[in-house]
């Protein structure tokens, strides 16, 4: 028995419906894929600065992990900086000290959220509870000297000498410089933090970030969320992050700790770079800074 080929309804103009059907369907599976495996799986990643070097450089453009830590939802309306809720699929372990790290920046000193959405791209050296300290360049984790990242950077060959005070460094008001910082203990989830009119300037913007609203009555006592405390639980887990260009990275030595759910990956290859110095519309100078040496190179 011959089998009778199914031929494309015609509109009443007489035109077929079936490909443009076909394409639109084609299309939306492209996009939907797309959104699946750029949220929950990987993602590219292009580096902006050179707070990473000489492990990562600017002008590297890497393959992110996501689905390692699990992967989320979009943070932002695409092609915008709004942000929306997300939500987090189980990933198959937790941050490690050491891991190269892609996350949401949390924030300079001052601010409860940043003010331009923007992911930043650090090692972690400290995670929850640990205390974390450098000391003429040396950091030291729980009193231990931390691993050396294997191409760490310093550009400066003078060691500001503790209690030297670098304005810009957190927490507000401390005595730390970049070279000797701390002791410092990263906050952990159910943390109690007492507070004082002393120390109550360093946790505002912190607890601000947790969503609580903090201020000091006429009476000069303090109120979160217009309740009177003395002390604050700490709600969430945090990273305490460093580049390994250790004289040109900002990072939580200037602006504080990662929250744990602000990660979104780890980086894993080098699959393309180039010298984000030159424009492109000169083409030749930017063709012909091409790093091929740096293509395949494995992040660790």
């Amino acid at each position: 028995m011959a089998v009778q080929e199914k031929q494309p309804r015609k509109t009443k103009d007489g035109t077929r419906k079936q490909p443009v059907r076909d394409f639109l369907k084609d299309t939306v599976f492209v996009l939907v894929s797309f959104f699946f495996l750029n949220s929950f799986v990987l993602a590219s990643f292009e580096v902006p600065t050179g707070s990473m070097e000489n492990e990562i450089m600017a002008g590297d453009f890497l393959f992110v992990n996501k689905f390692i830590y699990g992967g989320t939802t979009p943070r932002t309306i695409p092609f915008t900086n709004i942000r929306i809720p997300w939500f987090r699929v189980p990933g198959f372990r937790d941050v490690e000290h050491g891991d190269v790290i892609v996350f949401e920046f949390p924030g300079q000193r001052h601010e409860v959220q940043s003010a331009e959405f923007m992911f930043y791209l650090k090692r972690a050296i400290a995670l929850s509870g640990d205390t974390v300290e450098v000391i003429n360049r040396v950091v030291y984790v729980n009193g231990k000297p931390a691993p050396i990242p294997r191409n760490m950077k310093f550009n400066n060959s003078r060691i500001t000498p503790a209690g030297i005070q670098d304005p810009r460094i957190f927490p507000e008001g401390s005595s730390f410089n970049e070279d000797n910082w701390g002791p410092v203990v990263v906050p952990k989830k159910g943390n109690v933090v007492p507070l004082t009119l002393d120390n109550l300037q360093r946790w505002r913007v912190f607890i601000g970030r947790e969503g609580h609203s903090v201020r000091l009555d006429a009476q000069g006592e303090i109120l979160i969320d217009g309740v009177p405390t003395e002390s604050y639980v700490v709600e969430r887990n945090y990273i305490f992050g460093m580049g390994d260009n250790r004289d040109n990275s900002l990072d939580g030595r200037f602006w504080g700790f990662i929250p744990e759910e602000n990660v979104v990956g780890t980086p894993m290859i080098v699959y393309w770079s180039w010298n984000p110095d030159f424009p492109l519309f000169d083409l030749w100078s930017k063709l012909g800074s091409i790093r091929l040496g740096r293509i395949g190179t494995i992040i660790r």
